[in-house]
């Protein structure tokens, strides 16, 4: 009994020792399976290989030089007539025919009256300030005060004191009560009006107020220091003082013909070098035009003389200019040249094509190994690309053609399987390869190969065509370096 006894106490021992070890120790035994797998994670992360991705954007192969151009105008200073007070009738940037009233000279300063505007003016303003805001630059700061001349014209013109009107019906000259101006009538060089001369404008044009000593610039006199923007100063006519006679007292623009100069680097004369005609984009309000392009050597200086036909007034009080030289029209889907491979596929006659079951998806007949040739297997086949006879792609209505020959994938077939034409006991045997660029989809989480057409490309990106059978899409992520990986491996 003792021995049975002691084999009793033994065992009672040892389910004692199971039962601690199953009631203390569980949360240990499993936080230690959970630290140990992630040891493992971490080494299997660490000593794989990893591939760096590529999002597709789209847009053009390099962004287009933004350069700072110089106006160069026909304009013409106009001095006062006579000593005394101005009083303007034509606000800044206004188009004005000859001997259209621009400014009367009195003898006595004007009481200055509050001119109250209307909402709907107002508004207007406001969206000409919110405008100027989102495009100004500290560095071009005299902008500033073009705009403020600009501002104060918009404003008189808003109030009624700088409108003109049109002659009555028996084609007698109109006056303002208020302000005394000639209304409608083609006039001489100085009409007297009461206490005040009314002088009009010498030739028809856009009237500014301001002067800045590139008035008498011309494209042939220009010199390389007119590109320096540093030592540009504009000079304010508006003015409530006393003028003499003689003093500037406005400047006329007599033509909407007018030119760009744009000094070039080296690299952007070469690149520009042929041209004969560029499209321009002015960032002030977005708005683009098409001009003759010619290079020309100012002093050390290489630029280009833009000559352009229209759009002047918009810019007429700017004599320099922020411009984008549209020279990169072709865009498209943005990709590494690194990121480029190529893929071998077979190429098989088009005209070996057959429909599916039910007229559903493209693929081939085979013949099957081993077995009389009457015996066949429809092959469903992935088609990368079909060409014509004169290797050019299968457009949009354009299947009817059966000539030439269509990409298929080599998984799909192995070398010396025969493929029966439809309806025809004529064969193939595929034999023939070809190769296709393309890169590597990483959507999925492993490699798939994607057929690309080069439209254009550099040293470090290429532009492709979008719509590409089993081509890319915007924003899809591919293999940045292509040779780092091979199809259908896993990616990480």
């Amino acid at each position: 009994m003792s021995g049975r006894n002691q084999f009793l106490i033994t065992i009672k021992k040892l389910c004692m020792v199971i039962k601690k070890l199953l009631t203390y120790n569980i949360a240990t035994i499993m936080f230690g399976a959970l630290f140990v797998y992630m040891i493992v994670t971490v080494i299997l992360y660490s000593t794989s290989s990893h591939v760096t991705s590529y999002q597709v954007t789209v847009g053009p192969l390099t962004k287009n030089p933004v350069c700072t151009a110089l106006a160069i105008r026909e304009e013409q200073i106009v001095p006062a007539g006579a000593s005394g007070y101005v009083e303007y009738y034509a606000r800044e940037g206004m188009q004005v025919r000859k001997n259209g009233s621009v400014y009367a000279i009195t003898n006595t300063r004007k009481e200055v009256k509050s001119v109250e505007l209307s909402e709907e003016q107002l508004e207007k303003m406001r969206s000409n300030m919110a405008n100027f805001s989102y495009g100004f630059s500290g560095s071009d700061f005299y902008d500033a005060y073009s705009f403020k001349y600009e501002l104060q014209g918009s404003i008189l013109q808003a109030a009624g004191i700088m409108e003109q009107g049109s002659a009555d019906s028996k084609g007698e000259a109109d006056t303002d009560e208020e302000t005394g101006a000639l209304v409608g009538e083609e006039v001489g060089s100085m009409v007297a009006l009461g206490r005040q001369s009314v002088y009009t404008a010498p030739e028809a044009g856009i009237v500014v107020y301001s002067t800045d000593g590139y008035e008498s610039l011309t494209t042939e006199n220009i010199t390389e220091e007119a590109f320096n923007e540093k030592s540009y100063k504009k000079t304010d006519l508006l003015t409530s003082k006393e003028i003499a006679a003689g003093d500037p007292v406005y400047k006329v623009i007599t033509s909407e013909n007018w030119t760009l100069m744009v000094p070039l680097t080296d690299k952007l004369a070469a690149t520009l070098s042929g041209r004969e005609s560029i499209k321009v984009k002015f960032t002030k309000d977005g708005e683009s035009q098409n001009g003759s392009l010619s290079i020309v050597q100012i002093g050390n200086q290489k630029a280009a003389r833009i000559q352009l036909k229209n759009g002047m007034p918009r810019y007429a009080s700017d004599r320099f200019l922020e411009v984008e030289l549209v020279i990169n029209t072709q865009s498209g889907l943005k990709i590494p040249v690194s990121s480029v491979v190529e893929k071998e596929f077979y190429t098989i006659p088009r005209n070996f094509l057959a429909q599916g079951d039910n007229g559903e998806g493209k693929g081939f007949i085979r013949e099957v190994d081993g077995k009389s040739s009457s015996v066949t297997e429809f092959v469903d086949a992935v088609i990368y690309k079909e060409v014509n006879s004169k290797g050019q792609e299968i457009g949009w209505g354009e299947e009817e053609d059966t000539s030439g020959y269509c990409y298929v994938d080599k998984e799909t077939f192995e070398e010396g399987d025969v493929l029966k034409k439809p309806d025809s006991s004529e064969t193939y045997t595929v034999k023939e390869t070809d190769k296709l660029q393309g890169v590597y989809g990483m959507n999925k989480g492993y490699a798939v190969f994607r057929q690309i057409n080069i439209l254009d490309q550099n040293e470090e990106y290429c532009i492709v065509s979008q719509g590409t059978s089993y081509g890319l899409q915007a924003f899809d992520y591919i293999v940045l370096d292509g040779e780092s990986v091979k199809e259908e491996e896993i990616l990480h």
